[in-house]
């Protein structure tokens, strides 16, 4: 089963909203029911991966960048139970481990495109690594480099591709190999009830996206430039970001497009049903 949308076809449905005036929303969901309400909502794309999955446990997502699966199994799975036969109204993405050195990726994209799947991204993503860490990743051959690499493939398959980036030079990177959406990712998100305590300042995630698009602009401003994480966590503070870097084209929602609403929700519809009164026996 193919999926729904050509790697052209979804990019000119995103560049037709941009035109319009409307942001592109992305809604990265662990969960058939999230997802189909975000597609439903008017989600351009709806995105899943592993790390999405552990939050709709109620787990931090950051446990998709521990040894506790096989995450690349663990998306494939995702697309083929739960949410391809869900998600009718937009694109769905999947996010990959693009690393893996235990499988064939260019293999394994044809086994994601067949599963329904419109397009690929590099999440889990060694671009919030850093480090010692990092440099033995990058010395041993599952650095971005190779992240870079998949999505090429991927991009010549047809799919539609996107990356989270957090440097100049990573946007680079995507860009020369034909990846058509740029995510500057400001690293994990704040608030709610599992949120990371410290986040990247506003200012600085500015100069982090100014210095992306920048770099973009001699080869590549036809590029989809996103973001994601840090300190948005509503609407309102995406469009007040928008105030300070109005060359963004639309917002990425993890923690936002699901758990900071269900966990506000299910909390207050609990309260109201326990607040109800038992008529007195007799």
């Amino acid at each position: 089963m193919a999926g729904n949308y050509g790697r052209v076809t979804l990019v000119e449905r995103l560049r037709a909203e941009i035109r319009a005036g409307r942001p592109i929303y992305d809604a990265l969901c662990g969960s058939g029911i999230t997802a189909k309400m975000a597609a439903r909502g008017g989600a351009d794309m709806v995105t899943t991966h592993c790390l999405a999955y552990f939050r709709m446990q109620g787990l931090s997502s950051m446990a998709g960048y521990l040894p506790v699966c096989d995450a690349n199994a663990l998306t494939l799975e995702l697309g083929e139970r739960a949410l391809v036969n869900v998600v009718r109204e937009c694109a769905l993405v999947a996010g990959l481990l693009c690393v893996d050195p235990t499988r064939d990726m260019t293999r394994f994209l044809k086994k994601i495109e067949e599963a329904g799947y419109d397009g690929v991204m590099n999440c889990p993503t060694v671009a919030l690594i850093d480090g010692k860490f990092r440099s033995d990743l990058e010395e041993t051959g599952m650095g971005f480099a190779r992240e870079v690499e998949v999505l090429a493939c991927a991009s010549r398959m047809g799919l539609f591709t996107k990356a989270f980036c957090t440097t100049p030079e990573e946007a680079l990177a995507m860009a020369e190999v034909g990846v058509d959406n740029i995510i500057v990712h400001f690293g994990n998100s704040s608030g709610g009830t599992i949120g990371s305590k410290t986040v990247l300042a506003d200012d600085v995630a500015r100069e982090r996206v100014s210095c992306v698009f920048d770099a973009l602009s001699a080869k590549f401003s036809d590029r989809i430039v996103t973001c994601h994480g840090g300190a948005i966590e509503t609407p309102a503070d995406f469009e007040r970001f928008l105030k300070v870097e109005p060359r963004l084209h639309g917002y990425v929602g993890g923690s936002s497009a699901e758990r900071f609403p269900i966990e506000t929700s299910v909390v207050e519809v609990t309260r109201q049903f326990k607040s109800v009164k038992l008529p007195k026996a007799g």
